[in-house]
């Protein structure tokens, strides 16, 4: 790729692209690249990486990962019809959310507990988001402070997401903290009350906060402090104790409902001035109709990828129904199984304005800390910059519906899985 075009000066986004050839140069400088962002070979590196522990909480799935091969089989089925002879040559990747622009419609999506892939936990990862200008979202369950992440992330634009306590107190104070600290959406995750059946956590005992680890975000709370204090437990004496009572506030197992949901959105918007609220989780057509009946300003498509319902429809499947009933109504964003630039484009031709990606950068932060992040998510863009290329497309409002076939299978289709359900090869 000529690193002199002069097209690049004048794209509105930078030549992502040029990720390529600065990784094919490196053996001229005596280097190698980071290491390879083939989804599977991420996977085994990141095992070899991580701890038992860090590596069955972040590649078990629910029950017999029928969910996750689920998302994978539609991605498959689901078909790029790429256009010639387009000039590309002054392609846009940026997009806009909630007022954002962005480099791209891609996002960090929140997960939590970092610290059992890397001792910096969240910090590496808010700090990569706010260099490549891409969304960052903190989970409730983050293993960093609220603070502490928000000034990682600097002037970087930032989510925050929420499972909600039954303790509105708490809930409040949380809100409270994000929105002080600069987030300015609110998304709460309605599909875990509690986590789902994930054979190899239950089977090692496997619950981080239950040893002590990762419960900061909760630990530095003062409304959780008075809770920590009311039930005589010192958290610096007795961390598995304290990890135990914060995530059993989190993760608590008492559903929330429909008739709860306007508390919470007046409070968020009174707290902070009337930023958007999301509801992430959503896979059925009346709950998204529903969620723009009580006024949610955008909502995730998401089976949490495959970690919380086995069995459960396909987030992408579930995506072309949503936007069909739903799609001019409010903010749709997608979220399950993202592996690469054609994934990513084939949720946005399907009706999604954004994406959400996870499991991608969990392994680059495992691998290789922040400049591991920093190597995954570099690779995703110019995958993204390269796909728009050599696909067709001069802007992201260009990948709509009509770039997409969908294949017809007439026979089933398969998919190696491997003992731990995490890596899966789809064929026919």
């Amino acid at each position: 790729m000529d690193p002199n075009n002069p097209n690049k000066d004048k794209r509105s986004t930078p030549e992502y692209a040029l990720y390529q050839r600065e990784n094919f140069w490196k053996p001229n400088t005596g280097e190698v690249p980071p290491f390879n962002t083939e989804p599977g070979k991420l996977e085994e590196l990141a095992k070899e990486k991580l701890t038992q522990g860090g590596w069955y909480y972040a590649s078990s799935n629910a029950g017999q990962s029928y969910t996750h091969l689920a998302n994978r089989q539609a991605f498959y089925r689901h078909k790029i019809i790429p256009r010639q002879l387009v000039d590309t040559n002054l392609r846009d990747t940026s997009t806009t959310i909630f007022g954002h622009k962005v480099s791209a419609p891609i996002g960090f999506a929140p997960i939590g507990i970092n610290k059992i892939y890397n001792p910096a936990g969240e910090i590496p990862v808010a700090t990569v988001a706010k260099e490549l200008n891409l969304p960052y979202c903190l989970s409730t369950a983050g293993s960093n402070p609220i603070e502490a992440v928000a000034a990682a992330n600097g002037e970087g634009p930032r989510f925050f997401q929420l499972y909600m306590p039954h303790d509105d107190e708490l809930t409040i104070s949380l809100l409270t903290r994000a929105h002080n600290s600069g987030f300015t959406a609110c998304i709460l995750t309605t599909d875990t009350w509690q986590l789902g059946w994930r054979h190899d956590d239950v089977a090692t005992g496997n619950y981080a906060f239950y040893r002590g680890i990762g419960a900061d975000l909760g630990l530095s709370d003062p409304v959780f402090k008075k809770r920590l204090q009311a039930a005589g437990i010192d958290p610096e004496k007795q961390p598995k104790e304290a990890g135990a009572m914060w995530i059993d506030n989190v993760w608590h197992g008492r559903a929330h409902s429909w008739e709860k949901m306007p508390w919470l959105i007046k409070t968020w918007k009174d707290i902070s001035g009337g930023k958007p609220f999301c509801l992430k989780g959503i896979l059925s057509v009346e709950d998204a109709k529903k969620a723009v009946e009580i006024g949610c300003d955008g909502i995730v498509v998401s089976n949490h990828a495959g970690r919380q319902v086995d069995g459960a429809i396909a987030s992408l499947d579930a995506l072309e129904n949503i936007v069909a009933a739903v799609g001019h109504k409010t903010y749709i964003m997608y979220d399950s199984g993202i592996r690469g630039a054609s994934d990513v484009a084939k949720a946005l031709a399907l009706g999604a304005k954004f994406v959400w990606v996870g499991r991608l950068w969990v392994w680059g932060l495992s691998i290789m800390g922040e400049a591991g992040v920093r190597h995954v998510m570099k690779s995703l863009l110019a995958d993204f910059d390269i796909f728009m290329n050599v696909g067709g497309f001069q802007n992201v409002k260009q990948i709509d519906r009509s770039a997409l076939e969908i294949a017809k299978i007439d026979k089933p289709v398969y998919a190696e899985v491997d003992v731990l359900g995490a890596k899966n090869k789809v064929r026919e």
